[in-house]
């Protein structure tokens, strides 16, 4: 009997660990991105999200696509949060590549979905559903590690410790440096949501195709700083890499209002 309970004790902190190992950005990270492209949202694109999303947040919908993965009726939008890479590449390279490119991957299904919450007559159900995967894949990928390799899953399978507590590179990136932060979301958008009108303007108009490659260039320098089963020294390694996550989470959020402005601005 005390087995039994105990094993439905361990399941249970199983299945609440897990999601956390493959949330981008995690709750906290997407929240941040999401919270800051409200700040720079048109009160006509404001007006028109609210009436697809209702009473939730842009910041709230944010953490939708990672907590639908617990329904496995979904599960076909797994790949669409990330792209992997064989190599580095060059922005040409880059360029040539995902102008081939016909994966089901974030780059695709960021144009998909781009496309389809352009037409008309979309059923609001679809407009929901759309809105809340472009919301969370732009901040996806702004997390270096969803731009990363395909030989180690983005990281997945170089094994760390942080601060003597096994985890891996991507979720690193995730959650522990985040979370290390002991802030709030609100708190977190409001620390680091300084940005001048120059900064929105170039940020916003640079392509998906420079958000991915600026993003997998920060991976391979993330990468040639962690070797696996390293001990990771935490205080150092945030010391490194806070300037470096602050500015791709202000980064995602301006971008995804850019976005959004133009869909519904």
């Amino acid at each position: 009997m005390k087995l039994n309970v105990l094993k439905k004790l361990l399941l249970g902190v199983a299945v609440m660990y897990l999601p956390l190992q493959s949330m981008a950005w995690g709750t906290t990270g997407h929240r941040v991105c999401g919270q800051i492209a409200e700040s720079y949202l048109t009160p006509k694109a404001r007006k028109a999200i609210q009436a697809i999303l209702g009473d939730e947040s842009v910041a709230m919908a944010s953490n939708w696509a990672d907590f639908i993965k617990s329904d496995p009726a979904y599960s076909y939008l797994s790949s669409w949060h990330y792209i992997d890479f064989d190599k580095p590449y060059t922005y040409p390279e880059m360029q040539a590549f995902l102008l081939k490119d016909t994966s089901v991957d974030a780059y695709t299904k960021l144009n998909f979905l781009i496309g389809e919450l352009k037409k008309k007559d979309l059923p609001q159900a679809n407009k929901l559903l759309y809105l809340r995967m472009l919301i969370h894949i732009v901040e996806d990928v702004h997390q270096p590690m969803h731009t990363a390799h395909t030989a180690d899953k983005g990281g997945n399978d170089i094994k760390v410790n942080w601060f003597s507590t096994p985890t891996n590179l991507h979720s690193i990136w995730d959650t522990q440096l985040i979370e290390f932060q002991q802030l709030s979301y609100t708190e977190y958008a409001n620390a680091i949501n300084h940005t001048t009108a120059t900064e929105r303007t170039e940020w916003q108009k640079a392509p998906i195709s420079q958000w991915l490659f600026e993003s997998s260039k920060l991976a391979d320098n993330i990468y040639a700083d962690a070797q696996n089963g390293e001990n990771i020294n935490g205080y150092k390694y945030n010391f490194k890499y806070i300037s470096l996550l602050n500015n791709q989470l202000l980064k995602g959020g301006v971008r995804l209002a850019g976005v959004l402005n133009e869909l519904f601005g």
